[in-house]
């Protein structure tokens, strides 16, 4: 068929049939057909949108693009979260040992950070000797053996997705529901786990700015990955704040690590056991209340805590960096930001904080650039705190001094002060597939 005739059904916004969704998927991936008329697809999905029978067919047409992992033998028990990406977004370090703790079967191919959000990938490799790419028998063995692993993307895995975000991204056909569900939710189908928890950020930090855009989102990739017979929830969780204190690769490992521990910040433990919770409600068929206090007593008793020295064992890196996380490398310059004036951190910028981590190198401007694992940024003041002049509201992190002063330029940017109490914003916003 000709990708011509699918591009004026659609211009048409007639619905496209699984057929013709599959013929552009597969022939584009392939290289069959040029970028232009790829583009102007996009664009008329963009503008004219999918029902929800498009977006199925879609998804699954990326997801079987490529390489997949089998997950079989595991059933309900393999589970998988997914992120929409935010600032100081630890959770899978916290969240997977967790849900492994509990007798689920993580198994996990996470990304790399890209401009102002981080990458779980990119945390992991702040262990010297953790390897990122275990062949497929040895990620099973391993999933199978202590109930985790954590991996970087295969190199095929969901190619259709690779191919069309990059348009996508210099076509301004990012911001379409289908194409973000279908992106999205084809490498979670071709990942292989039967139970998908997905974390649906919204704020100033997020690809969703408000809480009606990611429920849109949110209920789209549920609906969509029930249609393709898998275990679907999703939180949607506040991204006008950055999580935690902690943005940077290793300052971010070690808060994770002191949340393992039972005394991490209020928000990113909250999060942490109520998206880990959601996993063995699904997974394993318990109800969600009782889940979340098998999930909470996980992390205090220590069990999870020692899951995840059993899981980064496994993968190679030392496990007493766990017990004394200290011993990680540290940036050579710190910065300190102090309040000017008395009052109440009324907001934040979430993603100009995340930028000047990025600026202090803790981030990536392209896929080749070289991060710095020590730079980053401790917050001490967030959203609703209250502030006395001369306060500590940040240090900043780095090896590279001179890029300090661009950072603090953009960080204190980022505070807005005022000396009325701001409304307080709930964590999470709704919860969808948890009963």
């Amino acid at each position: 068929m000709r990708i011509y005739d699918t591009i004026v059904k659609k211009k048409r916004g007639e619905a496209l049939s699984d057929e013709e969704i599959r013929s552009f998927v597969f022939e584009y991936t392939e290289g069959k057909i040029p970028d232009y008329q790829a583009s102007a697809l996009l664009m008329a999905i963009c503008l004219c949108g999918m029902d929800e029978k498009e977006t199925a067919a879609l998804t699954d047409a990326i997801a079987v693009s490529g390489d997949s992992i089998d997950l079989s033998e595991f059933g309900n028990l393999s589970v998988d979260k997914h992120s929409t990406g935010g600032v100081g977004d630890k959770t899978t370090l916290v969240i997977a040992p967790i849900a492994a703790a509990l007798g689920c079967k993580v198994a996990k191919m996470s990304g790399r950070g890209l401009g102002h959000t981080g990458g779980t990938v990119d945390k992991l490799e702040s262990f010297t000797g953790y390897d990122t790419s275990l062949p497929t028998d040895r990620f099973l063995a391993q999933v199978r053996d202590i109930g985790i692993a954590v991996i970087a993307q295969s190199g095929n895995l969901a190619p259709a997705d690779k191919k069309l975000y990059a348009l996508r991204d210099v076509t301004a056909t990012v911001d379409s529901i289908p194409l973000i569900t279908s992106s999205i939710m084809g490498k979670k189908l071709a990942s292989g786990a039967k139970t998908i928890v997905l974390d649906v950020k919204c704020g100033s930090g997020a690809f969703t700015k408000t809480p009606e855009d990611a429920e849109l989102l949110a209920k789209n990739m549920v609906s969509i990955g029930n249609a393709c017979k898998r275990q679907v929830a999703a939180l949607i969780t506040d991204m006008d704040r950055p999580l935690g204190m902690a943005v940077g690769n290793i300052l971010e490992v070690k808060e994770a690590i002191d949340t393992l521990k039972n005394n991490g910040p209020a928000d990113l433990t909250e999060i942490s056991v109520k998206i880990a919770a959601a996993m063995a409600h699904l997974a394993l068929g318990i109800p969600y209340e009782k889940a979340i206090k098998m999930a909470t007593d996980a992390v205090e008793s220590g069990k999870a805590f020692e899951k995840f020295k059993e899981w980064i064992c496994a993968q190679g890196a030392d496990a007493s960096y766990a017990d004394n996380p200290e011993r990680l490398p540290r940036a050579k310059y710190s910065t300190e930001i102090f309040a000017t004036e008395d009052g109440f951190v009324t907001a934040m910028d979430t993603e100009a904080v995340g930028i000047a981590a990025m600026q202090l190198g803790a981030g990536r401007n392209s896929k080749e650039d070289r991060i710095d694992h020590t730079a980053g940024i401790i917050l001490h003041k967030k959203t609703g705190d209250k502030v006395k002049k001369g306060e500590l509201l940040a240090v900043l992190y780095t090896n590279e001094e001179q890029k300090a002063t661009e950072a603090r330029k953009t960080l204190i940017n980022a505070y807005s002060l005022s000396d009325k109490e701001p409304k307080k914003k709930p964590l999470i916003y709704e919860m969808i597939g948890v009963k």
